[in-house]
C-alpha cells in the first residue's frame, strides 16, 4: 500500500521531471547533421592538425571517410576570420572544393570565454564570437561554439552562471538572425550537468544550446555518460570525442591528462557513443584531438586514419549505419 508521504513524493518527482522536459528544447525537433553517402557521421577538429595547409586537411578527411571538418584554426591562424581560405574573394571556391570532395563544416571554434568580467576582454570576445557567426553561413556551418569557463574568483557561483547565460543570451539572439546556433562547449569549470542544465534554462534561448566534450564531462566532471545524457540531451548539437589516462608525472594535477588514441585508454568511449545512439543523437561524432595544445601527443597523421576506424566499428555496433 502506498503511503501518503510516498505518494506526495512520486507527484513531486513527476512534476519536477515534467517541468524539467518543458524547460528543455525538444531534441527530435534538430534537422540530422548532412552526411555524406556511404559514409558515417564522424568529424574531426583542426585543432588535431595545427601546421597543415587547407589542402591537406581536405585531403585526410575524405580519404579517411569523414563526413565533416570543425575549424579551430586553418594553417596556424586561429581567427577564422582572417584565413585565407574563407575570405570573400574566396570562399565560394572553398565551398566548391568541400562540395567536391563530399565534405561540410561542423561548425566554427571561437576563444570566447563568458565568464570574463574585464569589460575590454569580454568586449573582445564576444566581438570575435560575432565575427565567427558572420562567417559560419557562408561556409555552411550551423555552429559556433564558445567556452563559460571558469568560476571568477571573489564571486558567487550564482553571479558567474547568470553573466554566462546573460551573454549566451545576447549572442544567441545575433546568432539567430544568421541562422546559427550559439554552443556552449562542457570545459573548464563547467562540466557538471546541473551547472550546464542551470545556464542553459537561464539562458532561455532558441540560438543557445551545447557542446558536448565527453571527455571532460566524465574524466574532470565524474559523471557517467549515461548520467550525463538525461540531464542535458535535450540541448546537446554536437560533440568532442577523445581518450586519455590519468598523468603519472609527480606533482601533475587533474587536468593534466595524457591524451592516447581513441580506444586505447579509460575513457568509456565506446559506451559513449552508443548513449548518444541510445538518446538519438543526429549530430557529428567529432574527434577532437589536443595536438595544438599538447604537441607531445601522437602525430594527426596517426590519430585520425586511427578514429575514423574505431568509430566506424563503435558506431555499427550502435546501430548507426552510413549515409
Amino acid at each position: 500500500m502506498t503511503t501518503r508521504r510516498q505518494f506526495l513524493g512520486s507527484a513531486a518527482a513527476l512534476l519536477a521531471g515534467a517541468c524539467a522536459r518543458a524547460a528543455a528544447p525538444a531534441a527530435s525537433a534538430v534537422a540530422a547533421a548532412p552526411v555524406t553517402p556511404g559514409r558515417l557521421p564522424i568529424a574531426f577538429s583542426t585543432l588535431g592538425c595545427p601546421g597543415w595547409s587547407w589542402d591537406r586537411v581536405l585531403a585526410v578527411a575524405a580519404e579517411n571517410g569523414y563526413s565533416a571538418i570543425e575549424l579551430r584554426g586553418v594553417g596556424g591562424e586561429m581567427d577564422l576570420a582572417k584565413v585565407p581560405e574563407f575570405s570573400a574573394a574566396r570562399i565560394a571556391d572553398t565551398r566548391r572544393r568541400l562540395a567536391d570532395r563530399g565534405l561540410h563544416v561542423a561548425g566554427l571554434g571561437a576563444s570566447t570565454n563568458m565568464h570574463e568580467t574585464d569589460a575590454a576582454k569580454r568586449a573582445a570576445g564576444l566581438a570575435e564570437a560575432r565575427r565567427f557567426i558572420d562567417l559560419a553561413p557562408s561556409l555552411g556551418a550551423p555552429y559556433v561554439r564558445v567556452f563559460g569557463n571558469t568560476w571568477v574568483k571573489g564571486e558567487t557561483h550564482e553571479a558567474t552562471l547568470a553573466r554566462v547565460a546573460a551573454g549566451l543570451r545576447e549572442l544567441g539572439t545575433y546568432a539567430r538572425e544568421h541562422g546559427v546556433t550559439v554552443l556552449l562547449e562542457t570545459h573548464g569549470d563547467f562540466t557538471q550537468s546541473p551547472t550546464l542544465v542551470s545556464i542553459m534554462r537561464q539562458a532561455d534561448s532558441p540560438g543557445v544550446a551545447l557542446l558536448w566534450d565527453m571527455h571532460h564531462t566524465f574524466a574532470f566532471g565524474h559523471e557517467d555518460p549515461e548520467e550525463t545524457a538525461r540531464q542535458i540531451m535535450p540541448w546537446v548539437r554536437h560533440t568532442h570525442l577523445k581518450d586519455s589516462l590519468p598523468p603519472t608525472a609527480p606533482n601533475a594535477g587533474a587536468q593534466d591528462r595524457r591524451y592516447v588514441l581513441t580506444g586505447t585508454g579509460e575513457v568509456p568511449v565506446r559506451r559513449q557513443f552508443e548513449t548518444l545512439a541510445r538518446h538519438g543523437y543526429k549530430g557529428y561524432y567529432s574527434f577532437e584531438w589536443e595536438k595544438k595544445w599538447h604537441p607531445e601527443i601522437d602525430e594527426p597523421e596517426v590519430a585520425f586514419p586511427h578514429f575514423a576506424r574505431v568509430a566506424r566499428e563503435y558506431l555499427r555496433g550502435a546501430g548507426v549505419v552510413a549515409g
